[in-house]
């Protein structure tokens, strides 16, 4: 996928996004100047395949009981996939919060107590006075390398209406420093 971005000040403009078959247009977003393609110019199978680009935004939100945990969140993602009505495109799906993390991996319960008792090794709670983070009097300084470690955001392809997964694969909540509420961002773009 190419982008065509021009020089200059931010003004409203349209936006067109040039691939193989799709061209997309945003109308009345304020983004810097853009050169537009020519009219003459054709894709690969000879044609200019125009349509409106679809988004959907929400935000999930969780209250873990506990200092940390995992919450599966694929179900709910697919939900809203569905309802964004996006046949193909992406989603995003970042935890808000500097303490919290979403990923992918299996489902299965001793790969998570495997991941709880891995993270625990390599960045210990306690003794919470090992931190130099904690010395603000705070408490959290492993949550935020833990969820350094297993990353902020996961971003999986819509293929037909549906989350494009390999085998096996679920999307994840990781709680680091719960007993308080956090919320993910889920951002759903296509047509």
């Amino acid at each position: 996928m190419r982008r065509v971005w021009g020089t200059g000040t931010s003004r409203p403009c349209r936006l067109a996004i040039w691939s193989y078959s799709r061209v997309f247009r945003i109308q009345g977003a304020v983004l810097p100047a853009i050169d537009f393609l020519p009219a003459g110019l054709q894709t690969h199978d000879g044609w200019w395949h125009k349509g409106l680009v679809k988004s959907l935004t929400e935000h999930l939100w969780f209250e873990v009981p506990d200092r940390r945990g995992f919450v599966n969140i694929t179900g709910t993602v697919e939900g809203l996939v569905r309802k964004s009505g996006v046949k193909e495109g992406l989603c995003l799906v970042n935890a808000m919060h500097i303490t919290a993390s979403v990923f992918i991996n299996d489902a299965e319960e001793g790969l998570l107590h495997d991941y709880e008792v891995w993270l625990e090794k390599l960045a210990p709670h306690a003794p919470p006075s090992q931190y130099q983070h904690n010395r603000t009097g705070e408490d959290n300084a492993d949550a935020h390398l833990k969820r350094q470690i297993m990353g902020r955001e996961v971003v999986v392809a819509i293929t037909n209406g549906k989350l494009d997964f390999g085998p096996w694969e679920q999307i994840f909540y990781g709680e680091f420093d719960g007993r308080r509420r956090k919320r993910v961002l889920v951002k759903i773009i296509g047509e």
